[in-house]
């Protein structure tokens, strides 16, 4: 007899954001990315991987949308940059796989927004895991001390300790 899986439920996203983040972590900011060049291999595969994986879903999300909304027109923007790079894959000497596997890094946290903003999928700023419905959630808003960018959405109840609130 065989077993039947059941079927995914809609409050799931088809796509492991956390993951895809936590790899980008290990190469962005700069100060981070290794310098073993198999290593660098082995990430270059992994974020290759994530944007390959990413680049349909955030076409599909952004087909969704009128054709003249802009966070559509943006993410398509994005896909072919991320596109692009994908491509352009060059022979690389040695001191060129960290700064490549930065580029793919960037590409790859950019789908990883656009996938969040277009298909309305709630995720904690803290820890990158979806907000499930029903679950206890808070405001988190902090803004950059430069003026820059900001972080802002909602956080776990279970994540509030690991951030100082304002």
């Amino acid at each position: 007899m065989t077993s039947i899986d059941p079927p995914a439920t809609n409050d799931a996203p088809p796509v492991d954001i956390a993951t895809m983040r936590a790899s980008v972590a290990q190469v962005l900011p700069p100060e981070v990315t290794p310098t073993d060049r198999a290593t660098l291999e082995t990430l270059t595969d992994t974020l290759r991987r994530g944007i390959q994986l990413l680049i349909p879903e955030v076409e599909r999300a952004a087909a969704k949308q009128p054709a003249d909304d802009i966070p559509r027109y943006v993410a398509l923007a994005c896909v072919r940059e991320a596109r692009g790079k994908l491509d352009a894959r060059p022979l690389l000497m040695p001191s060129d796989a960290a700064p490549y596997v930065r580029k793919l890094g960037r590409s790859l946290l950019a789908l990883c927004d656009h996938y969040i903003a277009l298909t309305g999928v709630r995720v904690c700023v803290v820890c990158d895991q979806s907000i499930r419905p029903g679950e206890s959630t808070q405001p988190y808003d902090q803004g950059s001390q430069s003026g820059g960018s900001a972080v802002s959405g909602r956080i776990h109840e279970g994540c509030v300790n690991a951030v100082r609130l304002r």
